[in-house]
């Protein structure tokens, strides 16, 4: 039997109401969006961090953050971003997703909203230092479709990273968990990380595991080149993800 006109749900009548009084459509809508908040918000107010710690994750040695101040101020990040998004595609191209705690220690983080370059989340010991070295003085040389501009000029320009251990010191007091040692040795891990056969090498390698060596081909210090190169090496490599993948396929 069809329902009479006069008899219409009280469903009806108040969604009705709600669209004819817009101070009722207000305070409606002002209660949901307060409900919707407090059941997202008040939880984290339980929890102590909300970054799991990842193994392996280290702050930047003093060459890796000088050339992560090169990246930054050549506005690299605005091409390339460094966040694999947990989509099928984006895994198969670039790598395992990003990790939250990878950039726990970037001042800004690089994570980027568009890409007119890949992503170089994971370029960390795909290529070799000469090709990180061409791709930069000649995208085209090593990638004839690029668009990217070239920037040989860092090759010529000398490494002016008198700041670093300062930098250094100010990052520490925004949590970058860098110790007193790390900090006093700044200037000669600086070089001993531009060059193979520079002293201190060992003494590198124990302060920041993974760092790779620029062997850097100038003759008379390190280069801004040198910088942006083993900056570059150094991104997606300090996490082993075969142990989150092992995670992920326990049943």
């Amino acid at each position: 039997m069809s329902q009479s006109p006069h008899h219409a749900p009280a469903s009806g009548g108040l969604q009705k109401l709600l669209e004819t009084n817009s101070i009722l459509m207000i305070v409606g809508i002002l209660l949901l969006v307060s409900i919707g908040g407090i059941v997202e918000i008040v939880p984290l107010f339980y929890l102590k961090n909300t970054i799991e710690k990842v193994e392996g994750v280290r702050p930047y040695s003093p060459l890796e953050l000088a050339g992560y101040n090169i990246y930054i101020r050549e506005g690299c990040y605005v091409c390339h971003s460094q966040m694999i998004r947990p989509l099928r595609d984006e895994v198969e191209r670039y790598g395992h997703y990003s990790l939250a705690a990878e950039s726990m220690y970037d001042h800004p983080f690089q994570w980027g909203s568009k890409r007119t370059g890949p992503d170089i989340a994971r370029v960390g010991g795909k290529y070799s230092n000469d090709w990180q070295r061409d791709h930069l003085r000649n995208p085209r040389a090593v990638v004839p479709p690029s668009i990217m501009p070239g920037y040989p000029f860092l090759a010529a320009t000398p490494l002016k990273a008198e700041q670093i251990q300062q930098q250094m010191r100010l990052l520490r007091v925004v949590g970058v968990p860098y110790t007193d040692e790390q900090i006093e040795n700044a200037g000669a891990d600086l070089l001993a990380q531009s060059a193979p056969d520079a002293p201190g090498a060992a003494e590198v390698a124990a302060r920041y595991p993974n760092a790779v060596s620029a062997d850097s081909p100038s003759k008379t210090g390190p280069t801004e080149e040198d910088a942006l190169v083993v900056y570059l090496q150094h991104l997606g490599v300090s996490v082993d993800f075969k142990l989150y993948d092992d995670k992920a396929n326990v049943r």
